[in-house]
């Protein structure tokens, strides 16, 4: 009896899209690399790496988006977000469309369905708790979910065999994670470093702020529009270098004493460093992939296990600290990014080499998460509180 009422698996949003999150970063990376080494196949209705993209974009990244924005939107309002049955069926659509693909006869009108309705559901389910809110901004958020189902949507297309569309679905779907994460970065990143660091004054310019928004949306409307990749270098270009002001206005060297705040920090830093490479990369410099997985496993990896981490703990009435072997998973998710962005940039030939490699560190990071946070996701906050 003790034991079942100590289980909270779908109390809050963070509790089962998290602990989805972190097992969807582990399966999809293993069989991933066993399909470069024909252990496995990738799901045929998607295609090879249309698949391997499809799934991290919006498998892994969608559960953590999930588990994030349904708990950081009840306490930006005070207002429930879906919890028990509500919160179990949102799950179980997401669990839904990473499974579908993998079964046989099922058709792919089905499949496509099933895996559409998930971001607008999600979209849907939080619109109560945003209701006559005073920050507009939080209005953003069910936008960029919906836009996130639209490019979900052009992948789906191209599996269905009706348009070319992948690529640019993709690219949607990099824009708008980039959106939502300069969003929740300058939210949240200024206060976590105030508080955290003794002495530490992170400055916001209202120029970058501006700036940073406004050639985001821009960008993204490049891409819509199919504009020249020259064109998109020079806003690549720009966006890189007003993410190097706002982190440089962010940072205090107190940081790297607190492992919990330096995985964030380093998660900025790859996105900057994403953008930059990026430009070169759209201007013919470099290579596109290593430019993109600086900012799938940089920016998006490092920076989704980082907010896993903290908010796992925050809102299980633990101490922002997290266990100590936490320290290398997040030493080895930037060494996993690391080796997926400069080894092929430097050894091209060695491509299969540095994914193996990169997918071991990767792998060995969520193993270290899923063991130490499985049970604080899965068990009531320590302090009796609910949630």
């Amino acid at each position: 009896m003790h034991a079942t009422a100590n289980w909270r698996p779908l109390a809050l949003g963070f509790r089962p899209f998290f602990l989805l999150g972190g097992l969807a970063a582990f399966v999809l990376i293993l069989l991933w690399l066993g399909t470069w080494h024909r252990a496995f196949s990738a799901a045929a209705y998607y295609g090879r790496v249309e698949w391997h993209a499809h799934e991290m974009l919006f498998g892994y990244t969608v559960a953590v988006v999930a588990g994030f924005l349904l708990t950081a939107v009840r306490n930006w309002t005070g207002r429930q977000t879906p919890h028990g049955w509500a919160l179990g069926f949102l799950a179980l659509l997401w669990l839904a469309g990473r499974l579908l693909p993998w079964i046989p006869g099922v058709p792919g009108g089905l499949t496509a369905a099933v895996d559409l309705a998930f971001l607008p559901a999600l979209a849907i389910s939080l619109l109560p708790a945003l209701r006559g809110v005073e920050n507009r901004a939080n209005y953003l958020l069910p936008v960029i979910l919906l836009g996130m189902a639209l490019a979900n949507g052009l992948m789906h297309l191209q599996a269905l065999g009706v348009a070319g569309t992948a690529r640019l679905g993709m690219q949607w779907m990099m824009d708008l994670v980039l959106l939502l994460l300069l969003l929740i970065a300058g939210r949240v990143m200024p206060f976590f470093i105030r508080v955290a660091v003794q002495g530490a004054d992170p400055r916001t310019r209202p120029w970058v702020e501006r700036g940073t928004f406004v050639f985001a949306l821009v960008l993204m409307a490049a891409h819509l529009g199919g504009l020249h990749p020259e064109i998109t270098a020079v806003l690549f270009l720009v966006l890189a270098f007003l993410q190097a002001v706002r982190l440089a206005g962010w940072y205090h060297p107190g940081v790297w004493r607190i492992p919990i705040l330096w995985i964030l920090v380093t998660g900025y830093a790859w996105l900057t460093l994403s953008l930059l490479l990026r430009a070169l990369a759209d201007a013919g410099l470099v290579a596109l992939s290593p430019a993109e997985h600086a900012f799938t496993a940089g920016a998006i990896g490092v920076s989704t296990l980082g907010m896993m981490a903290r908010v796992t703990l925050g809102h299980t009435g633990r101490p922002m600290v997290p266990p100590r072997p936490m320290t290398w998973a997040f030493v080895l998710v930037n060494l996993a990014a690391l080796v997926r962005v400069a080894g092929p940039l430097l050894y091209p030939s060695g491509y299969v080499f540095w994914i193996l490699v990169a997918g071991i560190f990767w792998l060995t990071a969520f193993v270290i998460f899923l063991y130490h946070y499985t049970p604080m996701l899965l068990q009531a906050r320590v302090d009796g509180r609910p949630g």
